[in-house]
């Protein structure tokens, strides 16, 4: 099909929720997909950094293709050993504690949720009301999904609208202000939600001393600490996880976009005394820990451990900031850029939505979010050389 033909047909039978978009896309190798007519594009921002380790890696592919002619699918009344394996990479590379499967970053948060607020509620809960225990304190500007409960989660007005009234438990604090969270803090809160760096709000990114504090105040109040890495994890900023530039760990963590290599998977780990807080039959998903995508996962999580990936998203992010500062001296209108790894990208003075288009007319993928800010996802394998024609592109 050429694009007018998939257009009609999107038009028709598709339901209005991306509108109309520019191209249609057929196929990718490493950095670069091309369209239905045969065009080629640079990829600076892998699927909204799913493909993290480029198109079509061969790992990721061999992974996919072995385990569908094993198991496409087997519910979780069954073991499977792809998700087992899956969740010991996850549990000892991280924090420890054990996982829950989904199939969205969205899903892994809502568990999250479900998971504070339950371990709120267990037996023996000191000082407080084991009823009164349910909010969870999150931060103005995130993004945490698309389901009515995340979607009260998110601190952005603009994705809420139309959809009241919203679940109620949520309560919206400024970020990076560990005072705010201070007077935010009741008998009423179990938990604080955030993401080490706001992906949607523009690559903000929460200070060490930030989290530290953050840390001391949810172990003096007796509150849950959740790390939303859906974005900034499994090697993006430099490190596994992005909580590891810190040194805090949180007591849940939520990851999902990159982690099975393009198929649909997310995943929550929390430590082992809040994971104990879920029983049989508190939650759960049909296809939460698919096999084939569990072995993608695996697959994911082997290439980033074995080939050293962090260190090179952590040089390569460097030099795209380095280039994306160079353009900053030569226009004003540049008003900031910030970034950690290779998730990185420039605020402008005036609405980015133009420069992205311009740039995809000239076969660069770039991305504008909260309007103003030009942000940029490339997959781990990017090398500098792709970097340079991007920048001359943007340029």
């Amino acid at each position: 099909m050429d694009i007018k033909e998939i257009r009609e047909l999107d038009k028709k039978f598709i339901i209005n929720t991306y509108g109309e978009r520019p191209l249609a896309l057929v196929r990718g190798e490493g950095v670069r997909v091309w369209d239905a007519e045969g065009k080629e594009y640079l990829d600076l921002f892998s699927g909204i950094g799913v493909n993290l380790l480029g198109y079509g890696h061969p790992k990721v592919v061999a992974a996919i293709r072995e385990q569908a002619e094993k198991l496409i699918h087997v519910s979780n009344l069954y073991y499977t050993e792809p998700q087992v394996k899956l969740a010991r990479l996850l549990s000892e590379n991280s924090f420890g504690g054990k996982c829950f499967f989904s199939n969205s970053g969205a899903e892994a948060n809502e568990a999250a949720i479900k998971l504070a607020r339950k371990y709120a509620k267990r037996e023996k809960t000191e000082d407080r009301g084991q009823n009164e225990r349910h909010e969870i304190i999150t931060a103005k500007g995130s993004f945490h999904g698309r389901t009515l409960a995340t979607l009260s989660a998110t601190g952005q007005t603009k994705y809420q609208k139309g959809f009241e009234p919203l679940p109620v438990g949520f309560r919206y604090v400024p970020f990076n202000d560990i005072e705010a969270i201070k007077q935010a803090v009741n008998d009423k809160s179990c938990a604080i939600m955030l993401e080490p760096i706001q992906g949607e709000g523009g690559d903000h990114i929460a200070s060490g001393e930030y989290l530290t504090a953050l840390r001391k105040l949810s172990d003096e109040h007796g509150l849950l600490l959740i790390f939303d890495e859906v974005q900034c994890g499994l090697g993006r900023t430099g490190k596994l996880f992005a909580y590891q530039h810190s040194g805090v760990k949180p007591d849940i963590m939520t990851l999902a976009k990159p982690l099975g290599g393009g198929l649909p998977l997310g995943a929550m780990l929390a430590g082992e005394e809040v994971a104990a807080a879920f029983q049989p039959g508190n939650h759960a998903s049909t296809f939460g820990g698919n096999p084939v995508a569990c072995a993608a996962g695996v697959a994911v999580m082997e290439t980033l451990l074995e080939e050293n990936l962090m260190q090179k998203a952590e040089e390569t992010g460097n030099y795209l900031l380095q280039k994306l500062r160079e353009l900053q001296q030569k226009y004003s209108f540049i008003v900031d850029v910030r970034g950690r790894g290779l998730m990185s990208g420039m605020e402008l003075s005036f609405a980015g939505k133009d420069i992205a288009r311009k740039c995809l007319e000239r076969g660069l993928l770039i991305n504008c979010t909260a309007e103003t800010f030009i942000r940029f996802l490339p997959p781990l394998i990017i090398t500098r050389k792709d970097i340079d024609e991007g920048m001359a592109i943007l340029d």
